[in-house]
Order: C-alpha cells, then sequence, then structure tokens
C-alpha cells in the first residue's frame, strides 16, 4: 500500500471528526475537543504513535483545531443573544491564565495520567446532566470576592489539559450558579478561544524538537490533523448553534450527559491500557 493510500482512511476519518466536533461545538458549547482527542488519540495509536505523548498530540491538534471553531460558534451565539459578555470579562481573564499553567503541568504528565483526568472530568460532568438535577443551584448568582478566580482558573487548566473548549466544564458549573442553559452554551463557546489560543501555544512550545513526534508536527500540535478537521468544524458549528435553539434545556443536558458518559468509558479504559 503506497502513502496516499494508507493516509486516505485517516483523512476520511479526520474529516468526519470535525463534522461532528463542529456540530457538538454549536450544540452542546464544548469546542469538539470532547469528541477530537479520543478519536486522535486512536488514529494515533494505529499509526504507531509512542503512547507516552500520544495523548498529549491528540490534546494539543484538538486545541489548535478549537480555535477557529470557536470563533465560528461563538458569532453564532452571539447573534442569537446567549453571549454573556459581563461573564466573559469577568472570567475570561482568569481562565485564559488557567488554560496556560494546565499546559505547563501536561507537559509533566504521562500520557496515561492525561486519559485518567479526561476520564474522571468527564464522567462527574455526565452524572451530573445525566441525573434529574437541572433544578439544583448552589447558587443563585455567580460567585464574586476573593475566591472567584478559582472556579474559572480551574476550568481553563482542567480544559487545556483535557484538550476541550471550556464547555464541559463551564456550562455545568454555569448551570449550578442558576445561569440559563442556552446563555451558558453561547459563553461557553467564547471560553474555548481563551483555552484554546494559549493552551495551543503552550503545547508547541512543551513539544518543540520531541524526536518521538510523529511526521508533519509543530511540536505537539499535528498539522495534518489540523488542517483537516478545523475547516470541517468551522462550517458545522453554525448547524449545531440552530438545533440547540431548537431543544429545550431538559433535552439538551441530557444529551450532553449521555455522550460525555460514553466518552468517559473510553478513556477510562485507554488510561488503564497506557
Amino acid at each position: 500500500m503506497d502513502t496516499a493510500s494508507a493516509l486516505l482512511p485517516l483523512a476520511v476519518a479526520m474529516l468526519l471528526t470535525g463534522v461532528i466536533g463542529g456540530l457538538l461545538a454549536g450544540l452542546l458549547g464544548v469546542g469538539g475537543g470532547i469528541v477530537i482527542v479520543p478519536v486522535l488519540d486512536t488514529a494515533l495509536g494505529m499509526y504507531g504513535v509512542d503512547p507516552a505523548i500520544r495523548m498529549h498530540v491528540a490534546v494539543a491538534t484538538s486545541l489548535a483545531a478549537i480555535i477557529p471553531t470557536s470563533v465560528s460558534s461563538t458569532r453564532a451565539h452571539r447573534a442569537r443573544g446567549a453571549l454573556d459578555e459581563s461573564l466573559a470579562r469577568l472570567w475570561g481573564p482568569w481562565i485564559f491564565i488557567g488554560a496556560g499553567l494546565g499546559t505547563v503541568l501536561a507537559a509533566h504528565l504521562g500520557g496515561g495520567a492525561l486519559s485518567a483526568v479526561f476520564a474522571v472530568v468527564a464522567l462527574l460532568v455526565a452524572i451530573k446532566m445525566i441525573l434529574p438535577l437541572q433544578d439544583v443551584l448552589i447558587s443563585r448568582e455567580i460567585p464574586r470576592g476573593p475566591l472567584a478566580p478559582v472556579v474559572p482558573l480551574a476550568i481553563g487548566s482542567l480544559s487545556s489539559m483535557m484538550g476541550i473548549g471550556g464547555g464541559t466544564l463551564s456550562v455545568p458549573v454555569l448551570t449550578l450558579v442558576n445561569q440559563p442553559i442556552h446563555r451558558a452554551v453561547g459563553t461557553a463557546a467564547l471560553f474555548g478561544f481563551l483555552i484554546s489560543l494559549p493552551g495551543t501555544v503552550g503545547y508547541v512550545v512543551s513539544g518543540w524538537g520531541d524526536p518521538r513526534l510523529p511526521p508533519g508536527s509543530l511540536g505537539y500540535v499535528n498539522l495534518v490533523g489540523l488542517v483537516l478537521i478545523a475547516p470541517a468544524s468551522v462550517l458545522a458549528a453554525p448547524l449545531g448553534a440552530r438545533l440547540a435553539h431548537r431543544l429545550d434545556r431538559r433535552q439538551l443536558g441530557l444529551a450532553f450527559g449521555v455522550f460525555l458518559l460514553l466518552v468517559a468509558a473510553r478513556m477510562l479504559y485507554r488510561s488503564f491500557m497506557a
């Protein structure tokens, strides 16, 4: 089999991953990384990439693909009035800083540890979204005061370690503090940009010159995957945003939870096999 024939199935998988990731970016505000990371991890394993850095490459490439996707999704949600700009100003800088810190920590962890972080966080969020807890609140408003930066810092750092755009964490957190689900999803799309930009730069720097990297990589970011995934994601994100505004709160939350539960199971298996 020649090189072109060998790459064709991978190219098709990347394009399909981009479409599904873009739809989910608009639908759930998750930036698509919750799909892209496990799929890329599997694809890179098929091509024999060292397991010690495979998850790093998947996470980094996912974050790079999320940059244009999050911009497209944010524009779509803003046009529908679903972007909370005051919250973005309050949490945005801390999420940005947390994303940078997360890449530093990820550079010192193995692939199995990153998979475990991904799985545990996804499982907790899935349980929250699947159970009938939509009316459960921990606060009637966004927390403020000296400890207020803790939550967005945690969202930024964990998201950059998982290769996700932030919606996986910020959507359930925002619903717990009495924010409407559609506004939470729309604002999470903007948080995706604030996570993916510093996260991508951090992974390029931390992976620079690693001899174990697959061909076509810039640091831990694989440019082949990026070129194929990002355009498909950008085109599909507005479709997901339109669908999100046709679903009620319970339907949207249940869809989010079931999907995360499946992803958590896959990544737990990956962490034990690393």
